[in-house]
């Protein structure tokens, strides 16, 4: 079935950072990227990807449209570039927000469950992404994400699953993420990471995404962990953000060296589209905090 979009709730001045095309490209997301069996209405369903593809693409571009003078003040060399990537760890859009600090000393267990809730309808699944990014990928940045995804996927043991573990909070909080009740603009950011892992000439921009995920996301798992820590989870419940609060500070270090660096001095024309890349997942990311902290504090 094709999917169908409702133009009328569009803030003004975008065409796709609404909640019925965000809504509607999350159901396609979802839709086309499961595993499925031969379907023989299998031509239709190839007419319908290629009209969200086009629709997709335009999306994305206008994302880079809003981060594109941004990125282009990055450095060319490799230095000067690496430099300016790991700065965004301090600088960059949301870092600092105010809604984590709350979460970590403030929020009751009714709004820990709405967070939990948008948070997991809306992700994308950084082990599924990274697979995607690293296909034809140059040989060190294709390592650097296979070791990456060896430990998202717990070193081939179900125990050591990141994903499980989100999914094992999810049903700890009793909450029942679903795309209807999400945030456009959480959303939002999973579209954004799904399109740039997988559509080949959104690659590098996916490498930076990804690659500003494990920069600025220790930090914020490390506050949302003492603050499930508050509430009485123990630590069992909480391995998910304490796991990644320590992981992602080795992950980041590495995906620097292994992954962007190298990318970089092999070609340097690859640091415009890391820097968009990068510049995107965190402005999407910022745009959340704030439609978070709209809710939970209004």
């Amino acid at each position: 079935m094709a999917t169908r979009f409702i133009r009328g709730d569009a803030p003004a001045g975008s065409q796709f950072l609404t909640p019925s095309f965000q809504r509607g490209l999350a159901h396609w997301n979802r839709e086309r990227l499961s595993p499925g069996l031969p379907d023989p209405d299998w031509q239709r369903a190839l007419e319908r990807d290629t009209r969200m593809q086009r629709l997709e693409g335009a999306f994305l571009e206008e994302l880079r449209a809003q981060v594109i003078d941004e990125a282009a003040a990055a450095p060319t060399d490799p230095d000067g570039f690496m430099a300016w990537f790991e700065e965004l760890e301090h600088s960059g859009p949301g870092q600092g927000d105010p809604l984590f600090p709350w979460l970590r000393d403030t929020a009751d267990i009714d709004q820990f469950r709405w967070f939990f809730e948008q948070e997991a309808a809306g992700e994308a699944g950084f082990d599924d992404l990274v697979a995607l990014t690293q296909v034809k990928l140059p040989v060190r940045p294709k390592l650097e994400l296979a070791r990456n995804y060896w430990d998202e996927m717990g070193h081939g043991t179900f125990q050591g699953m990141h994903g499980p573990m989100l999914d094992a909070l999810v049903e700890t909080l009793k909450v029942d993420p679903s795309i209807e009740r999400t945030l456009w603009e959480s959303l939002c950011l999973a579209n954004a990471m799904t399109a740039m892992a997988t559509t080949r000439r959104y690659a590098w921009h996916s490498v930076g995404a990804l690659g500003a995920i494990e920069l600025t996301a220790p930090g914020r798992s490390a506050m949302v962990a003492e603050g499930l820590k508050r509430l009485g989870f123990s630590g069992k419940e909480r391995r998910y953000f304490s796991v990644h609060a320590v992981l992602d500070i080795k992950h980041s270090a590495a995906w620097n060296k292994e992954a962007i660096r190298p990318a970089v001095e092999e070609d340097p024309a690859r640091v415009t589209a890391i820097a968009e890349g990068a510049l995107i997942r965190l402005h999407c990311g910022a745009r959340c905090f704030d439609a978070y902290r709209a809710t939970l504090w209004s």
